[in-house]
């Protein structure tokens, strides 16, 4: 598949996602509620072609991505040749960080499970603000921008994605339609396989914009069933920090469950 086309398929999947129309449910209204917390999800359910919401006029709201921009920015890697493979081993430089897990040397596969800021902050300085921009470009990822230096624009900066967008580039992920080598996606899908079972598989990538006073969650991917794939994008505010992180997935768990694409506990 050429960059144009793949392009093109991203872009007619983006618009599509704007235009249609996307079911209330007052069931997942009550599961914020019960966290506790305010947000949005949007599903795009592939097995009947239904689109459910909660929080509608949010899921089309820009918002930064965080760790979640670390699905494209493994993609920018591999492409540029600065990632390899999951067992690609990035040396630690001894400054202690937020979560004891990233201080220790990570190979690839660990920093992407584990969202291994720094490992990633890397990618970003090797690749530079030109490659950047024009990966950026290419993917036709949210609003594009870098603005707040090149290490910090997906975390706490000008870079914007709305839940919608987000779904529509993680159905041409899925479906390998991105501009990128069909390898490279495979293996970023590889990488953010949560859990499998008899029935499913379910990916998907957190993201916590934890440095601000105004701090948010998402949680997005996708539920593969025999039936066809049930894509996600949450994401919400997370006033009491920490303790609201594990809210993320699990309202979206309960969300999935409520249809069917996850078994029930």
């Amino acid at each position: 598949m050429t960059r144009l086309v793949a392009f093109v398929l991203l872009l007619v999947a983006t618009l599509d996602a704007r235009a249609q129309v996307w079911t209330p449910r007052d069931d997942w209204t009550r599961l914020f509620a019960d966290a506790g917390v305010e947000g949005t999800l949007a599903v795009v359910d592939e097995r009947d072609g239904t689109r459910h919401a909660h929080g509608g006029a949010r899921a089309r709201q820009r918002f930064v991505p965080a760790s979640t921009f670390k699905i494209p920015h493994l993609l920018f890697a591999l492409d540029a040749g600065i990632a390899t493979d999951p067992g690609q081993t990035f040396r630690w430089d001894g400054v202690p960080r937020r979560f004891a897990h990233w201080n220790r040397d990570q190979t690839l596969a660990e920093a992407m499970r584990g969202s291994t800021v720094w490992v990633f902050q890397g990618f970003a300085k090797a690749l530079g603000e030109r490659r950047e921009r024009r990966y950026l470009r290419r993917l036709g990822y949210g609003n594009r921008s870098i603005a707040g230096g090149i290490d910090r624009f997906w975390l706490d900066g000008g870079l914007a994605i709305s839940a919608i967008e987000q779904i529509a580039f993680l159905r041409s992920l899925h479906r390998n339609a991105l501009p990128f080598d069909d390898a490279h996606q495979r293996l970023v899908k590889d990488l953010i396989l949560i859990e499998t079972g008899p029935r499913h598989a379910l990916h998907g990538k957190t993201g916590w914009m934890f440095e601000s006073e105004a701090q948010l969650g998402w949680f997005v991917g996708w539920v593969d069933t025999p039936e066809g794939a049930v894509f996600f994008a949450l994401n919400m505010d997370m006033p009491a920090g920490a303790a609201d992180a594990p809210k993320r997935e699990a309202i979206v768990r309960a969300a999935l469950r409520s249809i069917g694409a996850l078994p029930v506990e």
